[in-house]
């Protein structure tokens, strides 16, 4: 894709239309000025996976701003995902932040709500949370037809951005879940990427009966475990996370849990290769393990192939 007189990197969007078995990792943002760990981290999967995400602002705690890291990861050649939530932003803004990413030749945007203020380290911090989600999406889908938000058409250009939402299979209420993807869809999502996925039971009946019949790709979320205690850690803070006891006890009883992390990892992202259109790999850092991974479960350079479905 072109923009202006700049070539657009659109690797997710197309491997996503050809139906291919499509991979996404995620990086965080430093906390503070020095770039260099969160690109190095983005660096080891050039090449691996289709797209790199770049979080913003996960867990209600302060990182540099996705928007600026997406813009180096692509003039390092990556192609970024540039998370966005309500969160910490009115309408003005994300309206602003949405332009400037298409600007800087930002093709791919997850649009989330966000965790909220009081899971973070500044809990006295005020939440805007204007929009959520799917109003995001909607907004988005806006830009993308040319439309001001005021009134009339934009004077200056309509958007080309290829929007994502998230869901989480696990969910406890289905018709809520179901409910709520629909909405995403409607509003813009073209490709969904979940919460980590520990039961692929859950993983296959989300595609069946939920995203299927809406014709929405699913990357499943594999999350890279470290330690027991690491699962531990993460079942007791990150909202509905929910680690097997099983899996804990095999990290636990492991002579090399890093190891086990990363054959445990590469085990799902096997498994699910048959349930869902791709994967999206969540190692906080801990991005130099994702190859392994990668290779461990069988999945080939990008451009090399694909995996059987």
């Amino acid at each position: 894709m072109m923009l202006g007189n700049r070539a657009v990197s659109v690797k997710l969007a197309e491997a996503l239309a050809a139906g291919q078995f499509t991979v996404t990792a995620e990086v965080t943002p430093p906390r503070g000025g020095d770039v260099t760990r969160t690109l190095e981290g983005a660096s080891t999967l050039k090449g691996l996976v289709h797209a790199v995400n770049v979080t913003d602002g996960s867990r209600a705690v302060m990182r540099m701003s996705s928007l600026a890291v997406c813009r180096i990861l692509l003039d390092n050649g990556i192609e970024p995902v540039l998370q966005m939530t309500c969160r910490d932003r009115n309408r003005i803004a994300l309206q602003a932040d949405l332009l400037g990413a298409h600007a800087l030749g930002i093709a791919n945007v997850l649009c989330l709500t966000g965790d909220p203020v009081r899971a973070g380290d500044q809990p006295d911090s005020r939440p805007v949370n204007e929009l959520e989600s799917v109003r995001l999406l909607r907004l988005v889908s806006s830009l993308n037809a040319g439309q001001d938000p005021v009134q009339g058409e934009l004077p200056d250009g309509a958007t080309n951005l290829f929007c994502g939402a998230a869901a989480d299979p696990h969910s406890g209420n289905w018709s809520a879940l179901a409910n709520r993807v629909r909405k995403k869809w409607e509003a813009g999502a073209r490709f969904m990427q979940t919460q980590m996925v520990m039961h692929p039971d859950s993983l296959k009946r989300f595609v069946e009966e939920i995203t299927g019949p809406l014709g929405l790709p699913v990357l499943a979320g594999v999350f890279l475990l470290k330690s027991a205690r690491n699962a531990m850690f993460i079942n007791r803070v990150v909202p509905g996370a929910a680690i097997p006891q099983s899996l804990i006890d095999r990290l636990a009883s492991a002579t090399d849990p890093a190891a086990e992390g990363i054959a445990i990892a590469a085990e799902q992202v096997s498994n699910y290769a048959s349930l869902c259109q791709g994967v999206h790999l969540m190692a906080v850092k801990a991005e130099e393990r994702i190859p392994e991974v990668l290779r461990l479960a069988g999945l080939p350079p990008v451009g090399s192939g694909s995996i059987s479905r």
